[in-house]
């Protein structure tokens, strides 16, 4: 099986540039989460969106080509697997064909009204996955 593709296009504004006059580091942070957590919104249903939430556990950032200001930029996070309450998301952050950021991240699936970790049901798969068979 593989992830439907989604992505959310950004652009560079100026409170996104650093003193070295290109994308701080910390604002791929917000992008990543942004599209991710949009990439939950928009696949899942509505009674997942409702009733689930995400915290952050882990981000592994490579930065590859630094983001300038008036930038179109994609970010494009990609399911590529989950468990228990657990997922796994790699996001790519790109300005065309160049890369700008590579980013690994796990999440944990919460009750939004209890706020403990929530098993993320094997049903929500082909929310996510195209299937091959």
């Amino acid at each position: 099986m593989s992830a439907k593709p989604f992505a959310i296009p950004i652009t560079v504004e100026p409170a996104d540039i650093d003193f070295m006059g290109h994308v701080n580091n910390a604002r791929y942070l917000t992008w990543v989460q942004d599209a991710v957590l949009e990439h939950w919104r928009k696949l899942a249903p509505a009674e997942e969106v409702a009733t689930k939430a995400w915290v952050a556990l882990k981000h592994e950032i490579t930065y590859l080509r630094p983001g300038f200001l008036g930038d179109a930029v994609i970010a494009a996070p990609v399911l590529e697997s989950f468990k228990g309450a657990r997922a796994f998301y790699r996001t790519v952050i790109s300005r065309g064909e160049e890369v700008l950021a590579d980013v690994r991240s796990a999440w944990c699936c919460i009750d939004a009204e209890t706020l403990k970790p929530a098993r993320i049901g094997e049903h929500l798969r082909s929310f996510f996955f195209a299937g091959d068979g």
